[in-house]
Formats: structure tokens, sequence, C-alpha cells
């Protein structure tokens, strides 16, 4: 199974950063930059930013961009320089990726719950020369003998007599922008390393521009869509599925601060938003609200979601309140500029399994540690290659080469690809439980327990035995009464006796996540006394 062709448009081999050839669009904007150009040529006067009181179309917003340029021109940035981004979900930070971009310049995107040695490190490793932050975070910014690099820091705040933001959006619009390359670094995004040490991840103009139009031809999106951040803008699916998705189609991006549930019902309520990406924690947390049903979400049509399997019972009661709304699985990461597959919405219930089909012109290999592609259905490591996927890790040559090879990442996500294309997800590499050499997946464990009606979410982690070498831990949250025995009995009818949880813990608070929604599994072997073996990079 294939995506239909009457959706995509028309691509061509290419050669890309030296030594692949990838299928790319042929019929492409060359940068970021042209892409917020086009889009204002298509749709100038409709809205392009909303947050909160603040509403800018998209001609507004280039011009905005353009003052910010003039800012960054005046403070002596140049084409390639860092521009560091240390901002939560707020119109300034759409704005500085789109003035970045018009300068050539790279933007480097910092998580607002990073501490000040996972700043610093980040600053001297990718050389910033300019910070701009939340004027809230000031006191866990490193000092400056740690960054010589940075020269400038701007703090930005809803109060002007803390904010110096006006010093780069107080300008005349800069003149015509600066020309770049579609193999220029466009943003570096940091990601776990296997030794502790952040890597930088290079989104290259192409990658950026590749993956937007994989969003929008594949989920059909126009410029009549309206989508709500509510992920992190910092991290891949805030930035390229929100930020640069809505800019390909000229369609209007509303900028929620943090995720409540209550506040995004009636924000997609009154906003009559169409489009948004979430994981499944946070649809659920929309259903337990009591007045769910009483708002009208007759315009959401697409719900994206990823990270974790989408409970059956989730999709079933989404489906009976908002008919018209179609649920997508979409399966990435940094590495792949967010998407390498997505599921066809009117295939997610029959799939459920899956996190879907190959975007448009990815291969996606189940590889064995010999380094062979396995057959159809065998569990292998995913590797990964098409037109989003980045050319390496900033000044790390060593990372590049151990996870890349012609052009395929190698993901590190246990998983296989059947005979119809359709991708599953099993587990890291290192979250696989190996109990007496039984291999369990905690994915499979976990969806397992997600389908049981008093189950909100779960993780499987390891608990270390003496002599079985490990066994399979449940950490469960749940919405109403039930004990482990009962949950262990609805794992029991349904899989193999070495996979039942053994031990459980239930608790009615949320899984501790990072910004971007990922369960934090090795904060959860530590809170249950589980750390089993030395798994750096979770």
């Amino acid at each position: 199974m294939d995506w239909s062709q009457s959706q995509i448009p028309p691509m061509r081999f290419e050669a890309r950063f030296g030594d692949r050839v990838v299928p790319a669009f042929c019929g492409r904007p060359s940068s970021l930059w042209a892409m917020i150009a086009d889009a204002c040529a298509r749709n100038a006067d409709g809205e392009a930013l909303i947050s909160g009181n603040v509403r800018l179309s998209w001609g507004q917003a280039a011009e905005q961009a353009a003052r910010i340029a003039a800012g960054f021109r005046k403070l002596g940035l140049q084409r390639g320089d860092r521009v560091a981004i240390l901002l939560g979900n707020r119109v300034e930070f759409p704005l500085l990726l789109f003035a970045a971009a018009h300068e050539g310049l790279v933007t480097v995107l910092l998580g607002t719950r990073q501490q000040k040695p996972e700043i610093a490190y980040v600053l001297a490793d990718c050389g910033a020369k300019i910070l701009i932050h939340e004027a809230a975070l000031a006191e866990r910014l490193p000092e400056a003998r740690d960054v010589p690099d940075v020269i400038h820091r701007i703090a930005v705040d809803n109060d002007p007599a803390l904010s110096h933001f006006a010093v780069l959006a107080d300008n005349a619009p800069a003149p015509a922008p600066v020309e770049t390359s579609e193999e220029d670094t466009a943003m570096i995004l940091y990601t776990s390393g296997t030794t502790g040490k952040p890597k930088g991840a290079m989104l290259a103009h192409c990658n950026v521009v590749h993956s937007s139009m994989i969003f929008v031809s594949c989920l059909q999106l126009t410029q009549a869509d309206r989508s709500i951040a509510a992920v992190p803008l910092g991290h891949v699916t805030g930035v390229v599925a929100n930020i640069t998705t809505m800019i390909c189609c000229g369609g209007a991006l509303i900028i929620m601060p943090e995720f409540k549930a209550a506040e995004y019902l009636k924000l997609a309520a009154r906003e009559r938003v169409t489009y948004t990406v979430m994981v499944p924690a946070m649809y659920n947390l929309c259903l337990l609200q009591p007045d769910f049903d009483s708002y009208d979400l007759s315009s959401w049509r697409i719900g994206g979601f990823g990270g974790a399997p989408m409970p059956v019972a989730t999709i079933e009661k989404l489906k009976a309140i908002i008919p018209g709304l179609e649920l997508t699985n979409c399966y990435g990461a940094t590495e792949t500029t967010s998407p390498s597959t997505i599921m066809p919405g009117e295939l997610t219930a029959s799939h459920i399994d899956s996190v879907g089909l190959p975007c448009p012109g990815a291969r996606i290999l189940a590889m064995g540690a010999d380094g062979h592609e396995l057959p159809h259905g065998e569990i292998g490591e995913l590797w990964i290659q098409s037109a989003s996927v980045i050319k390496g890790y900033w000044n790390n040559p060593k990372a590049t080469a151990e996870s890349f090879t012609s052009g395929f990442w190698h993901s590190g996500d246990l998983g296989s690809v059947d005979n119809e294309g359709f991708v599953r997800v099993f587990d890291r590499q290192k979250d696989m439980i190996n109990r007496g050499g039984l291999k369990i997946y905690s994915a499979e464990v976990e969806s397992v327990l997600a389908s049981h009606p008093a189950v909100v979410e779960s993780a499987i982690v390891a608990k270390t035995c003496p002599v079985l070498g490990e066994r399979v831990h449940a950490v469960v949250v749940t919405r109403a009464l039930v004990d482990s025995e009962a949950l262990r009995a609805w794992c029991a009818e349904r899989l193999s006796d070495y996979k039942v949880p053994e031990t459980m813990v239930i608790t009615a608070e949320p899984l501790p996540r990072n910004a971007n929604g990922k369960v934090l599994k090795r904060q959860l072997r530590e809170l249950v006394g589980t750390f089993s073996r030395v798994v750096p990079g979770d």
C-alpha cells in the first residue's frame, strides 16, 4: 500500500549532502524564508499568528520579521551565525524564526525546562552569538565566562520594563533577504547522546521545506486550516508540524502558552481549529473534562498524534463526539525533521498497532545486527532514509558517522515493516526487556494496558532480577479504582505469560515527561528502584 499519487506533488531523485540520492519534491520553495514569502504572496491578509490578544496576518508577520531581521543586522550578525532561542510558546518565537530565516541565520532551539549546565553546554557547543530568552529565566542563564561567544543577551517579557525585545523589533524593515543554499543549516535542535552529552541535529532548509510539504500534502492542508500549537514550539513537533507546516499551507497558527485541557477545548472551539498534533495523553485529558461534549468542535478534522499508542477506547470516544475528526498517527524524530511515517486517517482504527506508512519518498528498513535487511514482519532496528533526514550533528563527526549510513539514519527503535508497508515500532533498543533470554517490547504491554477502561496511560520498565536478569514492572495511571491483580489478569488474557507485569505501581499522577511529551523511563526506573543497567541518553 502507498500514498495516493493524486495528492502528492511530483518527485524526482536528487543528490543531497554529497553522498546521498533521495526522492524530493520537484517544485518547492528554496528556503524557509521562501516559504514565508510564498505564504505572504498567496494569503497576505489571512490570519497567520494568533497569541492571546495578538492577531497577525501573513503580511503583518512578514513585515515584523523583516524589522527583527534589521535588528539582527544592527547587532552585526551575518549569514550562518547562530541565534539561540530560550522562549516558551509566545508570538515572538515564530517571528524570530522568520527573521533568522530572512538573514540566513541558524536558530538554536532551547527548551524552557533546561537547567543552567544544559544551557551552558548547548551555547558553548554551537557558538551562539546571541541568546534571546524569557526574562523569567534570567537566573538560569550561564555566566558570561562559560559562554564567551555569546555577545548579546535579549530578554523577552510581556512587561516592557523587563523586556528588551524592542532592540530587535523597533527598526525599519530590512531590505532583500540574504541568499541561502538549500543545504544550509536552518535550525539546530539538541537531542540526547550516547555519551550523555546532547548532539546538535542540523536541520537544513531543504529538510524543513520537505517535511512541511509532507504534512501539507498527506493531510491535505490549505490556507483555510487553523492549527493549535499545544506542544512546545522549541521541539521538532512544535516547530515543524505546527509552525513551518502552517507556513507551507498559508494557514493560521494559534499559540497556547502551555497545554491545559480545559483551556485547549475553549480555544479550539472559539478559534474553529481544524488541525493539531499532540501526544495521546493530551487527548485523554481532554476527554476527562466533564464538559467535553458541550464544546462545538465540529471544525476539527485532523488530530495528529505520536510518541505512544492511542488507546482504542480514546479513538471510539472521540469519533462518537466529533464524527468528522480523523486521528492520524505520525512517527518521526528530530533527525528526520519530524515525520517519517503518517497513517492515513481512515486506516487508524484498522491498523491500531502500526505507526503508519512511510511518508512519500521515504524508505524504512528493519535491519539486523549484521547490517542486513530483515524479511517483512521481522523485528530489527529501523533505518530511515528520506529528503527529511538531516545531514548530521553539529561539530560532532564521530556521532554523525555512527548514526548515518549512506543517508540512512539508525533510529535506535526496534520495529518491523510488513508486506503492505505498514511500520510497527515496539521499543527503543535500550528499553527492551530481556527476561531470561525472552525479549519483551514495552509498547506491546503498554498497548494492552491502555485498552483497559480504568487506565489512562502506563509505562513498562525493567526490574532487576538476580535469576532472570530482568522482569517486567508497570507504572499505571488510572482514572478509576482498580487493583493490580485485576490489571494483571487483563494482561494475562491477552499476552504471553512472561510478558505480564510481575510488579506494578498504580497512581493517579501523570507519568513524568519531557517537554516534548516523551515519557522519562530512566526517571521511572530510578523512582521505583528498577534502574537495572546503564542506558544513557533516555
